[in-house]
């Protein structure tokens, strides 16, 4: 399998404008994160995929590999759909551009799925980790996933799934982490497919997946990203550093 690692870097953002430019110890957020995708020695290449001049300048300047988006896109996956559709390869890895400390393991446990798959059931791999605290759990900012008995996922939501009618059944609570594996015809398709009310409504692009029938397998990992979406999170990465 020919895999790659593609890192979607919008310049805009809502809660923190331009974080992705920011200084992290006389590197920029994306540069350490494009760095850290290649360190791991995972994929054969490594994109980043940006609408900016700044980022793709970033990113070229210091030696790497970057494709500027033809078009607006509402989601990563659509971003990453357009700049694959004419290369060469099996399975593409979303990896966020806000996370410079990427590390092989988590990525190494979504990858790790498609190699068993001989009978291509898999449309796309993602992490889950179990949550107990109840103000996590009803955070609709993590994001809760269900699965079946084979680790397929059923929905997700950013509301309390499933709802704890009886306490007592021994019901475990899983968080969504946002790193996919493709297979790169399930990007094509997604790209080519239009929102549905659930990803309306829940504002999750995985949803689409799922409403067309796409399978998401789910690994159960204990990985805790590391990402930047204030400007807090981003004294806390200078101080990991040490810079």
């Amino acid at each position: 399998m020919k895999i790659i690692a593609v890192i979607p870097a919008r310049y805009a953002s809502t809660r923190f404008p331009a974080k992705l430019m920011q200084d992290l110890g006389g590197k920029t957020v994306i540069l350490r994160t494009y760095e850290a995708s290649v360190a791991t020695n995972l994929f054969d290449d490594v994109f980043v995929v940006t609408d900016s001049d700044l980022i793709f300048n970033e990113i070229v300047s210091n030696g790497g590999k970057a494709i500027m988006s033809v078009k607006e896109h509402e989601s990563g996956s659509d971003r990453i759909a357009e700049a694959v559709a004419s290369l060469d390869v099996d399975i593409v890895v979303n990896v966020q551009g806000d996370e410079p400390f990427t590390e092989a393991g988590p990525l190494e446990q979504v990858l790790s799925v498609f190699r068993n798959d001989e009978e291509r059931k898999i449309d796309l791999a993602s992490l889950m980790r179990e949550i107990m605290d109840e103000d996590e759990i009803n955070n609709p900012n993590n994001v809760k996933v269900v699965v079946d008995q084979s680790q397929f996922a059923l929905y997700f939501s950013r509301s309390v799934i499933p709802y704890p009618r009886d306490k007592d059944v021994g019901v475990r609570y899983f968080q969504h982490i946002g790193i996919y594996a493709f297979r790169k015809q399930a990007l094509l398709d997604f790209y080519s497919l239009p929102m549905k009310s659930l990803e309306a409504s829940e504002k999750l692009e995985q949803l689409r997946y799922l409403e067309f029938g796409k399978r998401i397998k789910m690994v159960e990992t204990t990985h805790v990203g590391i990402g930047i979406d204030t400007a807090e999170d981003l004294e806390k990465a200078r101080a990991i550093l040490g810079v």
